[in-house]
C-alpha cells in the first residue's frame, strides 16, 4: 500500500482522486458504483493519471511514460509525466522514427514508395521478429512501401535494415534532429547503412506522435500513409488494444517495442470522429518473466488495461486538430 500511495502522490494525483479509488481501498470492486464518464479533458486526464499509477504499480519494475490528453483548445493537457525525459533504449518504438525519416526523404522527392529494395541472404536477419525471415526465397525484391508495412505492422526486423539502404543511420539521426528530436536517434554501427534502434525519451516519442497527427511532422499523404499502418487491424493488439472491440482498435494508433526486459508501446487514440484525443508513450523494463514476449507479461497485461482504462477516460470527449479516417476494413475470404 506504501509504494502505491507514494506513487500516486509523486504522479501529482493528489486530491483528484481518492485512496479508494486508485488503490481500491474501502470497497469491493462489486460493490464501488460505476464511475461517471470524464465530461472535460482536466477530469479525463485524472482518470488517466490514477489508472496508469495503479497499473503500473500492479506489474512492478519500473516505469517512465507520458500522456497527454487532448483539451478544448487542443492543446496537450499532461496526464502523466513519469521520468519523461528519461533517455532509454526504446527498441521497436523507434521504428516509427525510422519510418518518419524515410518518409521525410519521400516528401523530398529523393525516394518513392514504389521502388524496389534487394531482399538478399545477408540482409534478412535470421529468427527476427516479422516474415522477411520466413521467406526462404532470396535474393528477392520488394517496394520501400511493402517494408515500411512491414515495418510498422509486423514489427519486421529485417525491415530496419531495408530502410538504411535508402536512409543511413548517420542522415536519418540528422532528419530526426532538424524535425526537433535530438533524443530520438538511432545508433550507427560500423556499416553506414545499418544501426540498432537506439534511443529516446517519453516525452519526445510523445511530441514525434504529437507532430505526426497535428500534420507538422510529414505531408499530408505520407501522414496519412505512416498512420493507416499504425491503424491497422495487424498492427500490434497484445498491449494497449487487447482488450478493445475491432472498432475500437481502429481508433488507436500504436507501435510496440521489446527485448530483453524491456516492454514500451506508444501511440494515439483518436475520437469516433478522427481527431487525435489521447497520446501515450508507455517505457517498462525490470517486470518478473522477462523472456515471455507474449501476451501474458505482467507489463503487457498492464498496458492493456490502462488501454481500456485510457479509451473509457476520453470515450466522451472531442479530439482536437485534423481529422484522420480510419481505412474502411473490408473483410475477404479470398477469391
Amino acid at each position: 500500500m506504501t509504494i502505491r500511495a507514494n506513487r500516486r502522490v509523486a504522479l501529482g494525483l493528489g486530491t483528484v482522486a481518492t485512496a479508494g479509488t486508485v488503490l481500491g481501498a474501502g470497497a469491493s470492486a462489486s460493490a464501488a458504483p460505476r464511475p461517471r464518464r470524464p465530461a472535460t479533458a482536466s477530469e479525463a486526464a485524472s482518470r488517466v493519471a490514477a489508472t496508469y499509477a495503479q497499473e503500473s504499480a500492479r506489474a512492478g519494475g519500473a516505469w517512465r511514460g507520458y500522456v497527454s490528453v487532448a483539451d478544448a483548445s487542443g492543446a496537450p493537457l499532461v496526464a502523466v509525466a513519469d521520468e519523461a525525459d528519461a533517455r532509454i533504449e526504446a527498441y521497436s518504438v523507434n521504428k516509427v522514427a525510422v519510418a518518419t525519416a524515410v518518409l521525410d526523404k519521400v516528401d523530398r522527392g529523393l525516394l518513392t514508395l514504389a521502388q524496389r529494395v534487394d531482399v538478399t541472404a545477408s540482409i534478412v536477419v535470421p529468427g527476427g521478429d516479422g516474415i522477411f525471415s520466413l521467406d526462404g526465397a532470396y535474393p528477392s525484391s520488394v517496394t520501400l512501401g511493402h517494408a515500411l508495412a512491414a515495418l510498422l505492422t509486423v514489427s519486421d526486423d529485417t525491415a530496419v535494415r531495408l530502410c538504411g539502404l535508402v536512409c543511413p543511420a548517420a542522415e536519418l539521426n540528422q532528419i530526426l534532429v532538424a524535425k526537433g528530436f535530438p533524443n530520438t536517434q538511432v545508433q550507427p554501427v560500423a556499416n553506414p547503412n545499418r544501426f540498432f534502434l537506439g534511443t529516446s525519451t517519453p516525452r519526445e516519442t510523445h511530441d514525434l506522435l504529437r507532430a505526426l497527427v497535428a500534420g507538422t511532422l510529414l505531408s499530408v499523404s505520407s501522414t496519412a500513409f505512416l498512420l493507416g499502418l499504425l491503424r491497422s487491424p495487424i498492427a500490434f493488439t497484445d498491449g494497449v488494444r487487447r482488450e478493445m472491440s475491432s472498432a475500437q482498435r481502429a481508433r488507436i494508433a500504436t507501435k510496440a517495442g521489446w527485448f530483453g526486459d524491456a516492454r514500451h508501446e506508444a501511440g494515439v487514440i483518436f475520437d469516433a470522429a478522427g481527431a487525435a484525443v489521447l497520446t501515450y508513450a508507455l517505457f517498462a523494463d525490470g517486470q518478473a518473466d522477462a523472456d515471455n514476449f507474449g501476451a501474458t507479461h505482467p507489463a503487457v497485461r498492464a498496458r492493456a488495461r490502462m488501454g481500456r482504462g485510457f479509451l473509457a477516460a476520453v470515450d466522451g470527449l472531442g479530439g482536437a486538430g485534423p481529422v484522420h479516417r480510419a481505412a474502411e476494413r473490408r473483410p475477404s475470404n479470398g477469391g
